[in-house]
């Protein structure tokens, strides 16, 4: 079977050299290949290979456009090199320059560039730039409780949340709640908060602006809302959630910087030493 799957590979390489216009294939040099061009050899254990499982039309039709694939690519590389051979060199070497600098750099900036921004420095930055840190959208801190809709003492509930009676809250939550969220400590926004509860964008910042304690009911339950804090949509943001934007702001120019100075010093050793030279 095998030896037949061999023939019938033979019979399609050497139909797919004579449309192709290559000449017969020629195997003196390289024991077991199927197909030759320019110096590269294509192998029956490959063409084998690729038609384990297959019979017929589809074990010639994979084999074929292997073999059109593997000499189009070759004859695209050999045309290429063979007409622009230096330019490509010098492509070569300038990516390769850029990418070994680059390297170097990034060991430099990972190894030796101070990391630690201090908040004095945070801080007067986030008072130059009062227009670059604004919200693109409304932003809360609070507590939520999902519970069923058929849970008992919802009053006492929605008294103890707005009191921020913890006691009482997580004893209630612990014996009703099917989902409880304490982000007094951190900022959700308003698309955060629209995968958490059942409420559209214009409806929640619509209630945002007048109320600190929102609820919303589906067909199985009810999503209560405590609001500790919020900054609305075009508003600054508070110092600690722009702090993130503020670090990469600063270590940016910091990086530029501390690159820059590390080529200028690598620059004057180099005429220190002689290593640069100038010629007449």
């Amino acid at each position: 079977m095998k030896n037949m799957k061999r023939i019938e590979l033979i019979g399609l390489v050497m139909a797919c050299c004579l449309l192709g216009g290559c000449q017969a294939l020629e195997k003196k040099q390289q024991v077991g290949a199927a197909v030759e061009l320019n110096g590269r050899y294509l192998y029956y254990s490959t063409l084998d290979s690729l038609a384990l499982g297959l019979t017929g039309e589809d074990s010639a039709r994979v084999v074929e456009q292997y073999i059109r694939q593997w000499a189009q690519d070759i004859l695209l590389y050999d045309n290429a090199t063979s007409r622009t051979n230096e330019e490509i060199e010098k492509m070569v070497e300038e990516y390769r320059t850029s990418l070994y600098v680059r390297a170097y750099e990034e060991r430099l900036i990972a190894n030796r560039m101070p990391k630690k921004i201090a908040d004095s420095t945070i801080v007067a930055l986030y008072e130059q730039m009062p227009d670059r840190f604004r919200l693109d959208e409304s932003i809360m801190q609070g507590i939520m409780v999902v519970v069923p809709v058929d849970a008992p003492k919802m009053d006492k509930l929605r008294a103890w949340m707005a009191k921020q009676d913890m006691d009482a809250l997580e004893k209630y939550v612990y014996q009703n709640a099917s989902g409880y969220d304490l982000f007094t400590d951190r900022w959700m926004t308003t698309t955060e908060m629209m995968g958490r509860m059942p409420i559209e964008r214009a409806d929640l910042e619509a209630r945002l602006r007048t109320k600190n304690q929102i609820e919303v009911k589906d067909s199985t339950k009810i999503y209560l809302l405590q609001i500790t804090e919020k900054h609305m949509r075009g508003e600054a943001m508070p110092i600690d959630y722009a702090r993130p934007e503020i670090e990469k702001i600063v270590l940016y120019a910091r990086q530029a910087d501390f690159l820059r100075t590390e080529r200028e010093r690598l620059y004057k050793e180099a005429i220190q030493s002689k290593t640069l030279k100038f010629f007449d």
